[in-house]
């Protein structure tokens, strides 16, 4: 979603207006855990877009999780964007990076079978060099879903959070700074994917 070298832009979704509906999808970090509820990303979002942004983040829970949710959700609200942040809790738990995949996936795919667009989020891979040296990495699996799915991705945006200790509650959520640094990142990408004018 880059402007290529000659100077032409690549295709760009079309925006979506104030009022739509948009489903943040996730876990804890969508919820907005380590700040209080005004301060999760999607009540800032909301503030600084004018959508109707629905927080269906829900602490704890895994991909698989989460995409046991979708399909009613879907229903329920019509969203014109998902953005979808999955995987931090299998991480945690040492799950498989195939089974994150193949349920992110599923989830992208049943988005798009209803012509529902996605920004995929990526989330920060929890590992012992992380934790030793404060330095957070995107797990590899989000290029792939992204490429593959030909979906937008926000990439390194909870990794720069995350590893500024002045933007976390704790090792594994931001506090209300670290929920506004992640809203300007992910207002940024959706201006550059043409979902925000």
């Amino acid at each position: 979603m880059l402007l290529s070298a000659c100077g032409k832009k690549a295709p760009k979704a079309a925006a979506i207006p104030a009022g739509a509906t948009v489903l943040a999808l996730g876990d804890s970090l969508t919820q907005g855990v380590g700040a209080s509820a005004d301060a999760a990303y999607p009540s800032m979002l909301a503030e600084r877009t004018g959508w109707k942004v629905v927080n269906a983040g829900v602490s704890g829970e895994t991909s698989s999780q989460i995409a046991a949710r979708l399909s009613g959700l879907l229903d329920e609200h019509q969203p014109s964007l998902v953005i979808l942040c999955a995987g931090g809790n299998d991480w945690l738990q040492r799950k498989s990076a195939q089974g994150v995949q193949s349920d992110i996936n599923r989830m992208l795919q049943l988005c798009k079978s209803k012509a529902i667009p996605v920004l995929l989020v990526a989330v920060p891979e929890l590992s012992l060099s992380a934790a030793l040296t404060g330095r957070m990495k995107d797990h590899a699996i989000y290029q792939t879903l992204s490429k593959d799915n030909k979906v937008a991705l926000l990439a390194e945006a909870w990794s720069e959070v995350l590893s500024n200790s002045a933007l976390r509650a704790d090792q594994v959520h931001a506090n209300a700074a670290g929920y506004a640094r992640f809203t300007e990142l992910l207002a940024a990408q959706l201006k550059a994917s043409g979902f925000w004018a």
